[in-house]
């Protein structure tokens, strides 16, 4: 039997494959944030499926960190209810799920917090509005939150968590020097950018205890102009296994990034899927810890490669399971042509509209 179908653990959670569906918002949530049998749903297609480990889509944390409309929400008690049903539901299936736990910083919608929104610095033109540098007193409070996030995870009967500080969210943007101009024991070197991240990491460990499955999503690069590069994300990596991080997922990119990001749409070739492979190498020659990699994997023998290399121990998705929930019990079963996914990213529009994610070229095909 192939490695990708084998059982692996992540600090006692054992995941039966070696799949999992990478964070995406479905746009499928209640106004408030909360789970909705629409999103229950989705899940217990992708636990019915085949998917080793499910990541939610990113949840906020807090108000002031919503990104999206119908985004997933753990930024209150009254929530948890509806997320316990959504782990029950998963875990009928014989799924395992993870929260990520999410804030967009400068990025989130002001129209939705009704607030400014915050960031490590108050720079311009990102967005349309000035973001509000966060004082010593936000930053402890945002520790403080993300801590308590963690708690309602571990209550709602999630499996682990994910942290999310990749792509140009919050946790992402202080260790950016693009976005981190700060010159307090938050801003500078790459050790010091990291120190926010690692403060929230205690605060969840604290809350959730050692023996609970912690991982992180983050950038391998930002691809901006004098942006996060490898050589850093490796050196933040080491600290975070370090200070108790389980598992690393790479990825890449902000929503700024433009032409110089690798994301893209038409992934016609083998060879043009996996495009963070490389950073994956590079991390997993320099650190000793589960890794997952995203980007642009279509294909089982692209994905049995990396594993088989040890570019990285988890091959994780996110477009090809919204057109092909049963995608991995399609693989196992020996029909192993390439995801049926175009890689068009219009499966994101009706989820704008309120609609919900689904994807568009299958959805005329019925």
């Amino acid at each position: 039997m192939s490695k990708l179908f084998e059982a692996t653990e992540i600090n006692g959670m054992t995941i039966k494959n070696r799949f999992v569906r990478s964070a995406t918002w479905a746009g499928m949530a209640g106004d408030d944030g909360s789970c909705t049998p629409k999103l229950i749903e989705l899940m217990v297609k992708l636990a019915a499926g085949g998917v080793g480990l499910i990541i939610t889509g990113h949840a906020y944390v807090s108000k002031i960190g919503q990104a999206s409309p119908w985004q997933l929400g753990i930024y209150k008690d009254e929530l948890v209810p509806g997320l316990r049903e959504m782990t029950d539901a998963v875990h009928e299936k014989g799924g395992k799920i993870v929260v990520q736990l999410a804030h967009a910083g400068m990025f989130a919608n002001p129209k939705l917090a009704k607030e400014t929104p915050v960031a490590p610095s108050a720079l311009s033109g990102f967005t349309e509005y000035l973001p509000k540098e966060m004082d010593l007193n936000d930053i402890e409070e945002l520790v403080k939150t993300f801590g308590e996030a963690a708690l309602r995870a571990k209550n709602a009967g999630f499996d682990g968590i994910q942290i999310h500080a990749a792509h140009g969210y919050l946790l992402s943007q202080f260790l950016s020097p693009v976005f981190n101009k700060r010159n307090d024991r938050y801003g500078g070197k790459i050790e010091d950018r990291a120190n926010f991240l690692l403060e929230i990491l205690k605060s969840i460990r604290t809350n959730v205890g050692h023996d609970y499955p912690l991982l992180i999503k983050m950038n391998s690069r930002d691809f901006l102009e004098e942006g996060l590069e490898l050589e850093e994300s490796i050196k933040v990596g080491a600290m975070l296994k370090e200070k108790g991080i389980d598992a690393i997922e790479i990825s890449g990119g902000t929503a700024v990034s433009g032409k110089l990001s690798p994301v893209r749409t038409g992934i016609l070739s083998e060879d043009d899927e996996a495009y963070f492979k490389d950073a994956a190498r590079a991390f997993k020659e320099s650190i000793d810890i589960p890794l997952i990699l995203v980007g642009g994997i279509r294909s089982l023998g692209v994905a049995k490669y990396i594993v088989d290399n040890n570019i990285a121990d988890y091959i994780s998705m996110s477009r090809p399971f919204i057109r092909e929930p049963d995608l991995i019990n399609r693989w196992k079963s020996g029909v192993q042509d390439k995801a049926t996914c175009l890689s068009d990213s219009k499966c994101f529009a009706p989820a704008m509209s309120g609609k919900g994610v689904y994807c568009v070229v299958e959805r005329r095909q019925l």
